[in-house]
């Protein structure tokens, strides 16, 4: 029998929201709204499509390794150079080859109590070990904690901005005094996979503009651009971060489609910006309909909501009875949140049904 490292033992599958497909077998319901996994409700640009459509015929081919067009691009409309820039299969696939470069043994990893699932699997998964450090009371990332518990043995910083579940974020001025306090032997990965829903707000720090040489910032064309089922994400950082993570990527990710659709995508700022509305727009509807209800939420800076029950059991039931209704949701007991379910912000009729399923199953929670 062969025998499985008791890191890999001890590591739970990752659980994501349902189907449409597994929702309609269980439940049967008239209509569907997928509003569980912050995916795009207005889908993708066309232009992306279009691109992706147009390397088919090259399919046989393999793609180019070093991403050198949409790299460019990516460059170009950031700010930065292009030696500044990796690709991958989506912005979590450059936080595992981040994960699999730099650790070394007895090295740890640091971030919050209630993040981003997928940072805490993937370091899971290597044997390295994890620190996290409380939220603060309002659901936001603690800096001044995280800084006081780096050590010698600290690796890797991993802060997400906007966060994933709770949709908070930290502003400027707590991230410049955070960096201050970080040594230079800490890599502070900065996710800003909801970058495009908070980049207009003014104390939001757009960690590229600083130029750190030891933050890598993480971005995805997943969320905003809504690329998700295309899997392509990119890092930005210092050149040298780059060259050394470009060893031991694998040579031909993302996938030839994947490249193009990005690149189409980023050709289309009109749909980029019908997006952006469309969130806040629903962002606010959601606020007010929960206000007039008298239901806890966190006020969003991405795609989605956290509404907080006051009992697990609560949740659990209200999730349940929306997803007969077929409304999915996503409750939030992997990232250490288990009375809280997140709401992504979808199109006028997919409110609609929310708020309808909402009126018939809430009493009785």
């Amino acid at each position: 029998m062969i025998r499985i490292p008791s890191h890999i033992k001890q590591l739970k599958p990752y659980v994501a929201g349902k189907t449409i497909a597994e929702v309609i077998k269980e439940h049967k319901p008239d209509r569907i709204s997928k509003l569980a996994s912050n995916e795009n409700r207005l889908g993708c640009s066309p232009k992306a499509n279009e691109a992706a459509l147009s390397s088919l015929s090259a399919i046989m081919n393999y793609p180019d390794p070093a991403c050198l067009d949409l790299r460019a691009k990516i460059a170009d409309k950031i700010g930065v150079k292009q030696e500044n820039v990796i690709a991958g299969s989506g912005s979590e696939g450059v936080m595992q080859l981040i994960i699999k470069t730099f650790f070394e043994p007895g090295e740890h990893a640091l971030t919050a109590s209630a993040t981003f699932i997928g940072f805490v699997v993937l370091v899971n998964s290597q044997g390295v070990g994890l620190r996290q450090v409380p939220m603060t009371d309002d659901y936001r990332f603690d800096l001044d904690a995280i800084a006081d518990a780096i050590t010698l043995e600290t690796k890797i910083v991993y802060l997400a901005n906007p966060n994933n579940p709770t949709g908070t974020y930290f502003t400027k001025a707590e991230f410049e005094k955070f960096m201050s306090r970080v040594p230079d032997h800490v890599l502070v990965i900065m996710d800003e996979a909801y970058y495009e829903f908070a980049a207009k707000l003014e104390d939001y720090p757009n960690s590229v503009e600083y130029g750190f040489d030891n933050v890598i910032t993480l971005r995805t064309f997943s969320k905003a651009y809504g690329l998700a089922g295309y899997r392509i994400g990119y890092g930005v950082a210092h050149p040298d971060i780059i060259k050394t993570l470009m060893k031991v990527k694998l040579p031909f990710e993302p996938g030839l489609p994947a490249q193009h659709a990005a690149l189409g995508a980023l050709d289309d700022d009109e749909f980029l910006e019908r997006t952006e509305v469309m969130v806040e727009k629903g962002r606010n509807r959601l606020y007010d309909f929960l206000e007039e209800h008298d239901l806890k939420y966190v006020k969003s800076a991405s795609n989605s909501v956290m509404t907080v029950f006051d009992t697990e059991d609560e949740a659990i039931h209200f999730t349940e009875e929306m997803l007969k209704k077929g409304v999915i949701l996503r409750r939030l007991p992997a990232f250490g949140l288990p009375n809280c379910v997140r709401v992504t912000v979808g199109l006028d009729e997919e409110m609609e049904h929310f708020e309808q399923a909402f009126n018939e199953v809430y009493s009785k929670v």
